[in-house]
């Protein structure tokens, strides 16, 4: 699924790093289900996989063996499934991602729960619902959701209603769900990199405010504005642009395997 695949590699990457500087706590919520691939391919390049699966090394051998069993009977699922490690949440029924974060969140203070939205999933009637569960956290004693909405403008082969919506409108939709959207837009990798890597940072600073503020003494329990991300990217990024003649990136042929 080459569609989703490589904006999911790409902000797990980034959030990687801030883990790192920040020493952060993060648990990332794949809800795109057909995602799965980036998730296992992720944990293993990282060595998470290889610790959990000591028979999956970090070798040529590893790498063989966890291609030959992904997606294949007696092997692993395709989806984010229980074997995937950190993974809460498989993504194979689309509503759920949001509900899932925040409920990861309640009662869990040093937590942030990064929450990847497709904007098919973004249709779905539970997952449409639960934006406003930003109601219910308590920057006091819960830790943060960072919804990620990744907009690549297509369900599978049809076109999505938030890709259709330009900036300033979405804007105004989610600030009124009680967000402040942060914009990551483009295609050239290198541009998209260092705009991604400074919006983290932003916004990570943004919920560290915010839930200094709600614990220190004299807060009266104002509900605030959480940030979240908007990633605008082609549906197939980086993948093969034409094939026989055929656009695939940035189109919905570029959904499952587009060569």
């Amino acid at each position: 699924h080459w569609g989703t695949t490589p904006g999911l590699n790409f902000l797990y990457v980034h959030l990687n790093r801030v883990i790192r500087e920040r020493d952060l706590d993060v648990l990332f919520i794949c809800g795109p289900g057909h995602g799965g691939p980036a998730m296992v391919a992720n944990t293993w390049l990282e060595g998470t996989y290889s610790e959990i699966y000591p028979d999956i090394g970090q070798g040529e051998d590893g790498l063989r063996k966890l291609f030959r069993q992904f997606s294949f009977p007696g092997g692993v699922p395709s989806h984010a499934a229980p074997e995937t490690p950190g993974s809460i949440h498989e993504g194979g029924e689309l509503g759920y991602a949001l509900v899932h974060a925040f409920g990861a969140a309640f009662d869990n203070p040093d937590l942030v729960v990064a929450c990847v939205v497709g904007d098919g999933e973004a249709e779905t009637g539970p997952l449409a619902a639960a934006w406003h569960s930003n109601k219910f956290l308590n920057p006091a004693s819960d830790g943060a959701v960072l919804p990620i909405l990744h907009l690549n403008g297509y369900k599978i082969a049809n076109p999505t209603i938030l890709g259709r919506m330009d900036d300033q409108e979405l804007r105004n939709l989610f600030a009124g769900y009680g967000y402040q959207p942060f914009f990551v837009e483009g295609h050239e990798p290198l541009a998209m990199h260092q705009s991604m890597a400074a919006t983290l940072d932003t916004v990570l600073d943004c919920i560290r405010s915010i839930q200094e503020q709600a614990r220190a003494p004299g807060w009266h329990g104002q509900r605030p504005q959480w940030p979240m991300i908007v990633l605008r990217s082609p549906k197939g990024w980086t993948g093969p642009k034409e094939v026989d003649g055929e656009k695939v990136e940035g189109f919905w042929r570029s959904h499952q395997v587009p060569v």
